[in-house]
């Protein structure tokens, strides 16, 4: 045996076993997967060790202020990766909107940025464009709405408003003023209040017309809109007259304590009686609306300065429409001006060049007089400007008239 020793470990190297080599070979070959194995769970640890940073992303993408960024991240935070707000911001953009309108979309609804654009955002823009909205129109409808734009109530509404409003411009410039109209119920708030003032007389276009200056009109209480016709009712306008929309239009949302106020304060500044004040109110429903301090100015102007009579005002409260800067007071220096001069009848009413348009007023009343007065144009324009005219003799009132 010691003899076989001897002679294995006098072997000639050519022929010595390769085994070591063959083990190193092997232990080097096995530990090459173990290797990218353990890079790739490195690699995904680093990954959960910075999370997407949802704020960062606002600002970068989608250009958000860090103002607006800090506060749509807090209803974001659960978003781990970009996959679907980049999605999403990729529908937008194919659907025309800029990187402002983006911008202002999801700072008005940072949630749109989780919308599902297969399940959601592609199909509602599919039933869209069936009702005949163009890509323009869909992406000013998003920009007023984002939040309601995803939902598939938004279909019938305007299914529903378009015909209501005339078309989808003149139910977009609503929207911009309301946009509860997109989420009332139709059934138990909306369509109520429209049949009740259509029995009240108005049409849809008198609804359409309101629903600008009042916004919450028909998207309000049931209830509440009865007590507005009521009160319309109240201040001496009958349902079913032309001037009913007007009344409407100025009770709407005042408390009847207001009017009965504001109706005191006629009768005061103006001199007016019970009677008087109905004969104006009922003529003039948005004499309400005025402020007090117009009110008052106009009061001062037209009662003490031209000489009108309360009841002859009453009679013709048009007058309390009109600028008093720009159209009450400049007429009346011509009217005056033209009368002390005796190149105008006396009994020639300031009513009639009040109420006259422009052209018709220089027509009448300034062109032939070119010769016997050659400055009365140019006096007429400065004083529309608020200038003092050179040869006409004013008579300015005693309180500082401000524009109106």
């Amino acid at each position: 045996m010691s003899m076989l020793l001897v002679q294995k470990q006098h072997l000639p190297l050519s022929v010595r076993p390769r085994t070591t080599v063959t083990l190193l070979s092997l232990r080097h070959q096995c530990r090459l997967p173990t290797t990218r194995f353990s890079a790739a769970a490195a690699a995904d640890s680093a990954s959960r060790a910075a999370p997407f940073a949802v704020e960062d992303y606002l600002v970068a993408t989608c250009h958000l202020t860090p103002v607006q960024a800090l506060k749509a991240s807090k209803v974001l935070s659960h978003l781990k990766s970009p996959s679907r707000p980049d999605a999403v911001l990729a529908f937008l953009s194919d659907l025309g909107l800029s990187e402002a309108d983006i911008a202002a979309a999801v700072a008005y609804d940072p949630k749109l940025l989780c919308s599902e654009v297969e399940r959601t955002l592609a199909p509602r823009l599919v039933e869209l464009r069936d009702l005949g909205l163009s890509p323009s129109q869909i992406a000013r409808l998003v920009l007023v709405d984002p939040a309601r734009f995803r939902r598939p109530s938004v279909v019938s509404k305007l299914q529903y408003y378009v015909p209501l409003f005339g078309s989808f411009e003149n139910l977009l410039h609503a929207l911009r003023s309301n946009a509860y109209l997109l989420s009332s119920d139709l059934e138990r708030v909306v369509k109520p209040n429209v049949a009740f003032l259509m029995e009240c007389g108005l049409d849809a276009c008198d609804i359409a017309k309101l629903s600008i200056p009042v916004p919450r009109l028909i998207t309000t209480n049931p209830e509440r809109v009865r007590t507005m016709v009521e009160r319309a009712e109240a201040v001496g306008v009958s349902r079913g007259t032309g001037m009913f929309r007007h009344a409407l239009l100025a009770v709407a949302f005042l408390s009847e304590e207001k009017i009965k106020a504001k109706v005191e304060f006629l009768k005061t500044t103006f001199q007016w009686s019970d009677a008087e004040v109905g004969v104006a109110v009922s003529k003039l429903p948005l004499v309400l609306k005025h402020s007090m301090d117009r009110l008052r100015r106009m009061s001062e102007f037209l009662i003490t300065k031209v000489g009108l009579e309360p009841e002859y005002i009453a009679h013709r409260p048009a007058l309390l429409t009109y600028s008093l800067e720009r159209r009450l007071m400049p007429r009346h220096y011509v009217v005056n001006y033209l009368k002390e001069n005796g190149l105008l009848e006396q009994d020639r009413s300031y009513y009639t060049a009040v109420q006259v348009s422009e052209n018709v007023f220089m027509e009448k009343f300034i062109r032939p007089y070119k010769e016997a007065a050659p400055s009365l144009a140019l006096d007429y324009a400065a004083a529309c400007r608020g200038e003092a005219p050179t040869t006409l003799r004013l008579h300015e009132p005693s309180t500082d008239l401000a524009s109106v």
